[in-house]
């Protein structure tokens, strides 16, 4: 668990709490401005989890992730290692730009386990205007796996 009730310094991700928190505010100002903002689902899954070192990996993905998106835009991780982006100020089809660069920053980095990522996601005000509908359409609007 982390120390800072915000941020955990150890792979650069809001915790669960922060995010929930910031993402309501941050959905009542775009849909208040009339803005967009994506929510992205990135699943990973690894190969052979009962050998690999499974927490490691996954907080090397959000470590990697963090490094392509801008620093306004938010990550966080939950307990099962699924990270939620939320971009703020970007519709579905510029998120895509985002999504290709985060496939090959993934597909690049020499993982000592084999992963798959899926990756979906969802835009305010397209597909909701609430963080459970959006999740709901992230998870089903699914992009291609690495």
């Amino acid at each position: 668990m982390a120390t800072d009730l915000f941020l955990d310094d150890s792979h650069r991700v809001l915790t669960t709490a922060a995010f929930e928190f910031v993402l309501n505010k941050e959905l009542k100002r775009a849909v208040r401005s009339q803005n967009f903002l994506t929510l992205v689902s990135v699943k990973p899954r690894i190969a052979d989890p009962v050998n690999a070192d499974q927490s490691g990996t996954q907080k090397q993905i959000a470590h990697l992730i963090s490094r392509e998106l801008r620093e306004t835009d938010l990550v966080a991780e939950e307990d099962t290692g699924r990270l939620w982006l939320a971009l703020l100020d970007v519709d579905l089809q510029n998120s895509m730009n985002v999504i290709k660069r985060l496939r090959r920053r993934l597909d690049a980095y020499g993982f000592p386990t084999p992963v798959t990522v899926e990756i979906g996601a969802a835009t305010c005000p397209t597909h909701g205007a609430d963080i459970d509908s959006l999740r709901r359409t992230a998870d089903t609007h699914q992009f291609d796996q690495l």
